[in-house]
């Protein structure tokens, strides 16, 4: 029974992070951290990393934060918490960075709906070089309408 409650912290977390993030990006990142951001909409040298990069490092402190309280003194709730913002870590940067700006060139070539809905929804949010007018902050969940563009 602890192990189905374990599960559905980890899931429940995973989607409150879109939330999470949505509201991170618009307010934060699009608000007083826009110098960390602003590379990422405008960048001016084609460098490996942007200062947008820390974000990554940034998000990742709670989640190691709660791998290790999850542990000590045993294993408890807030490791399943950290594993949740782990995988939507993981999940972001395979469908931000690999999928949408193809850092990797790993899905180059997806006919995938979902997938082509995302890449679309995140070059209308990247038309505005500016940290106003924006628009799609999510990362997965984004309007039906860039989804329905492709049949």
């Amino acid at each position: 029974m602890q192990i189905l409650l374990f599960i559905i912290i980890t899931l429940a977390t995973f989607f409150l992070m879109e939330l999470i993030t949505w509201f991170t990006h618009k307010y934060i990142m699009h608000g007083f951290l826009w110098y960390l951001h602003e590379d990422h909409h405008q960048p001016k040298y084609p460098h490996v990393f942007e200062k947008n990069d820390a974000f990554f490092v940034i998000f990742a402190i709670p989640s190691i934060l709660l791998f290790y309280f999850g542990l000590v003194p045993e294993l408890n709730f807030m490791f399943f918490i950290g594993l949740g913002i782990f995988f939507y870590g993981v999940t972001y940067f395979l469908v931000h960075d690999v999928l949408i700006h193809q850092r990797f060139k790993w899905f180059k070539h997806t006919k995938n709906k979902f997938l082509l809905g995302l890449r679309k929804a995140h070059k209308v949010h990247h038309k505005h070089l500016g940290k106003e007018d924006g628009e799609c902050f999510g990362m997965l969940y984004v309007p039906k309408k860039y989804h329905d563009q492709y049949k």
